[in-house]
Parts: C-alpha cells; sequence; structure tokens
C-alpha cells in the first residue's frame, strides 16, 4: 500500500512512517516544517519505500498529486501545542481548517481513505468523565483564545463526517489523548518532553497551575500501532474513535517521576497559568478516555507505562545532547 502522511515529520508521523515501512508498505510524506523536523525522517531518506516533500497541506496543487498516487491518506497536519495555540490563534484555525478541507477535497475525487488525527482537546471543559466519543463537548467563551484550537479541531471532524455521509468518503476520525515519547519537542508546551529537558539540565521543573490537574500519557509506539490497524479495518469508516491511555496521573506527581527516573534533584517550582499563558487562560481539570470503542473494533489497548515512556525521552534526549556535543567538538 503507499501512504501520504500530512505533516509526517512531525514526531507521530515519523513514527507511523517506520512502522509502516517495516510492514512493506511505502510512505510519501508531506511537511512544510512549521513543527515538524527534517531530523525525525532523517534516518529513512535513504530507504525506497520513503520519500518526502516540503510543502504545506493547504496548497492544492501539491495535494492533488500526492494524493492521486497514494492509497491511503493520513491527515496529520496541525497547529499543535498549548503554546502556540494560545500565541498564535489565527494560525491555529486556519492551519487546522483550511489543511483539512482542502486534503478532503481532493481525497474525495477518488475517494481515497483518510485518517484524521483529531484531539482530545474537543471535549472542552466537560465533566462527563471517561470521555467517550458520543458524548457533548462543553467549549469555552469565545475570548479565550485556548478554546479556538479545540473548536477548530471539531469542525475537522464535523467535515471528516459530512464527508462520509454525504459522499460516501471512507474517513476515520482519531482522537488522541496526550500522546508521548522520542522526538517530541517541548518547544510547544508538550510537558514531559520539557520536564525531562528541565531536570536533565540540573534546572527547576515548571509546573503550571497548582500541578493537581491530571493527564493520561500514551507512548508514541502504541498509538501508531493504533492508527496502523484503524486504517486497515474498513468498518472503522465513518467512525470517531478515542486513543489513548487510562491512567491519571498528575502533572505535580509527573514531575516528580522524572526526577526520579533522571536521578536529578532540582526543585519543582509552580507557575501560575496567568503568568505561562496569559490572564484569563481555563485549563481542563482531568481528561480520562473511554476507550471501549477502539479496544472493542481492533483489540488495542497501550502497552508501555508512563515510566517507559519518561525512560525513552530521556533516552532520546540524551542521545541528541551526545550528538550535539560530537558537532561542537568537530567545529572547535
Amino acid at each position: 500500500m503507499r501512504f501520504l502522511i500530512t505533516g509526517g515529520a512531525g514526531f507521530i508521523g515519523s513514527h507511523l512512517s517506520d512502522l509502516l515501512i517495516s510492514q512493506g508498505h511505502k510512505v510519501h510524506v508531506l511537511d512544510d516544517l512549521s513543527t515538524g523536523s527534517m531530523a525525525n525522517i532523517r534516518h529513512l531518506k535513504g530507504d525506497p519505500d520513503f520519500e518526502y516533500t516540503i510543502g504545506s497541506a493547504d496548497n492544492h496543487t501539491v495535494i492533488a498529486e500526492l494524493v492521486d498516487d497514494a492509497d491511503i491518506v493520513v491527515h496529520l497536519a496541525a497547529a499543535v501545542g498549548v503554546s502556540l495555540v494560545v500565541d498564535s490563534p489565527v494560525r491555529a484555525i486556519e492551519t487546522n481548517v483550511h489543511c483539512t478541507e482542502v486534503v478532503l477535497k481532493h481525497a474525495n475525487k477518488k475517494k481515497k481513505p483518510v485518517l484524521i488525527a483529531s484531539t482530545s482537546e474537543v471535549y472542552g471543559k466537560s465533566q462527563a468523565l471517561p470521555f467517550k466519543e458520543d458524548g457533548d463537548m462543553q467549549m469555552g467563551a469565545t475570548d479565550k483564545g485556548r478554546w479556538a484550537y479545540a473548536c477548530s479541531k471539531a469542525i475537522d471532524e464535523f467535515l471528516a463526517m459530512a464527508y462520509w455521509r454525504e459522499r460516501r468518503l471512507p474517513t476515520v476520525v482519531v482522537r488522541l489523548f496526550n500522546t508521548v515519547g522520542p522526538r517530541q519537542t517541548g518547544r510547544y508546551g508538550m510537558v514531559v518532553p520539557r520536564l525531562v529537558s528541565q531536570a536533565l539540565a540540573s534546572e527547576p521543573l515548571t509546573v503550571y497551575g497548582t500541578g493537581r490537574q491530571t493527564r493520561c500519557f500514551c507512548h508514541v509506539t502504541d498509538v501508531v500501532e493504533a492508527l496502523y490497524a484503524l486504517m486497515s479495518e474498513e468498518s472503522a469508516y465513518g467512525n470517531v474513535y478515542n486513543v489513548g491511555a487510562t491512567t491519571e496521573v498528575s502533572i505535580i506527581d509527573l514531575a516528580q517521576r522524572v526526577i526520579e527516573l533522571t536521578g536529578s534533584k532540582p526543585d519543582i517550582s509552580l507557575i501560575p497559568y496567568s503568568e505561562a499563558y496569559g490572564e484569563g487562560f481555563e485549563d481542563m481539570y482531568r481528561r480520562v478516555p473511554d476507550t471501549t470503542k477502539v479496544r472493542g473494533l481492533i483489540d488495542w489497548a497501550p502497552t508501555r507505562s508512563l515510566e517507559d515512556i519518561i525512560r525513552d525521552v530521556v533516552v532520546h534526549q540524551q542521545s541528541v545532547s551526545r550528538a550535539a556535543d560530537m558537532v561542537q567538538e568537530q567545529r572547535v
């Protein structure tokens, strides 16, 4: 099979590329490198089953050509990270909505199946835990920038489902819950790589708010296995699936585990949300998926623990740091 992955130079896309190629498929990655990185896919550049194009998913000409050559489209291209969404809401909305419009439009011409990556953010401020795919969404006010991202991804989902119902385009929507692992950057607010980076540098670990808010973290290797299985299952078309771990951990406890697993002894510094993201920022206190639906279809459940996740991120960041040091030494 030939797969087109938009946003494929991001950390999830690069791991999905690894899996698909290992299974004998061909992969073409499209990425504008706004949040992705060539470093994530450099190891694949010599593989005859791998190709890449540097460009945007909002380019009709490029998307039309790449979709024609693909059997399945995986649309991962999106604005990601709380920091990016808060700082650049226009970019987040336009990137998320317009790129999805373009991808679905051209996929529909040839009826190429599309998997759309969505997010747990679409549940908004709902307290109906654990979150079920058919549960109601509860968004915040429009003057709160945090909810622009959630709304834009919800529109993506509505578009995907509309193309399925009205035009019979095979679409699958996957709501991801805090996917973490090697190659993820803390640059845009992702908490695990940021805390690991601070611990390795013996800097205070910054935790926002009270630190009592909880999340469920899922290893990227588990996540891409779920994506691959869903793409291979025709009965998934026209459905939305939660994909993520179901074990909660508070952010302050997460920081403590990072300290323990890195062997560092930095302090934990609590930073008010207003200082981190500006006045009026709203957060979700808990975010827990109900994964009954995806488990029932593809018999999927995460196999890697939070400790596995942290250790893999630590090893990755240490290897990147050593490589950078070697480059610096060669220049000297």
